[in-house]
């Protein structure tokens, strides 16, 4: 989750908005504590909006999406359908019953109606603050569904080669010799496997926009990175990941994620674990350079 968008105007849109798709889609806000109000939940930059509500399947959570009219399309706009149409519901999350999408002048919107999910996001936050001490079964389960996840047959594109041709030499440049850019192997993931896309006790994985083709991988290295700034989270991802990570196609699906991450620094985004990831970014080179 991110915090409300600065400029109020956007926040108001997407509040009018979601107060529209309440109206289309039958449902009402589910007030909670403290005082009444419902919770709100922004996507970056406001460009989403969820809150829980109730409606015709009982406990929900409404999320509404904009865009301009002209990008309404694509892989983020269409993800969470396809996953829904394409992924197994072994792999688990909350099943999205309605969509309901319409225009306002320049802008699109979809608003998405999912089961609730019980318990809590991970971290309110994709970047990791406190340590998590999470038990064996969670572990277990979420293993199970990046194995069963990463043999889903799709045409979508999480990571593309291209940009990895592209940006590894530039922001991996500080290693020491050519960087390769291509992974030895690919495989279908999430695309945004953070701790604020991850609920619990009962895991669920939370957040289908960008799913599709990418490094073999990637998922666990992605959740790896944002766990850096608590390093005994982190040791811990690595231990229980080690079937993704600890081999040539994980040590090179970090060196992407972190190229990814570093590229976002630069738009002000996970400034807090720059450092830390340079340093993997070391790390993980030299372990490549042991088993070359």
């Amino acid at each position: 989750m991110s915090s409300e968008p600065d400029d109020p105007e956007v926040a108001a849109r997407m509040r009018t908005a979601h107060a529209a798709a309440r109206g289309a889609l039958e449902a009402v806000l589910d007030p909670q504590p403290p005082g009444g109000k419902a919770r709100e939940a922004w996507g970056w930059r406001g460009r989403t909006l969820g809150q829980p509500v109730t409606g015709q399947y009982g406990p929900g959570w409404l999320r509404v999406v904009h865009s301009p009219v002209g990008k309404a399309d694509g892989k983020l706009w269409t993800g969470p359908e396809d996953a829904e149409r394409l992924v197994p519901q072994q792999v688990p999350r909350p099943r999205l019953r309605l969509v309901h999408q319409w225009t306002d002048g320049g802008d699109a919107y979809k608003a998405e109606l999912y089961d609730r999910v019980t318990g809590a996001t991970m971290a309110p936050q994709p970047v990791l603050a406190d340590a998590l001490r999470l038990p064996g079964e969670w572990w277990g389960g979420l293993r199970a569904a990046l194995h069963r996840l990463s043999g889903v047959h799709t045409e979508r594109t999480a990571v593309r080669q291209a940009y990895l041709e592209r940006a590894m030499p530039e922001y991996l440049a500080f290693l020491d010799g050519p960087v390769p850019t291509t992974p030895p192997m690919w495989s279908t993931a999430h695309g945004d496997l953070h701790w604020a896309n991850l609920a619990g006790p009962e895991l669920r994985i939370l957040d289908w926009e960008g799913w599709g083709m990418a490094p073999a991988g990637y998922d666990a290295a992605l959740l790896h990175s944002y766990s850096l700034a608590v390093p005994e989270t982190a040791r811990c991802v690595r231990r229980e990941l080690a079937t993704f990570l600890d081999s040539d196609a994980g040590r090179f699906a970090e060196l992407a994620v972190i190229t990814e991450l570093l590229q976002s620094a630069e738009r002000g985004d996970n400034l807090e674990i720059v450092h830390a990831l340079k340093q993997r970014a070391e790390e993980v080179w030299q372990k490549k350079a042991n088993h070359a």
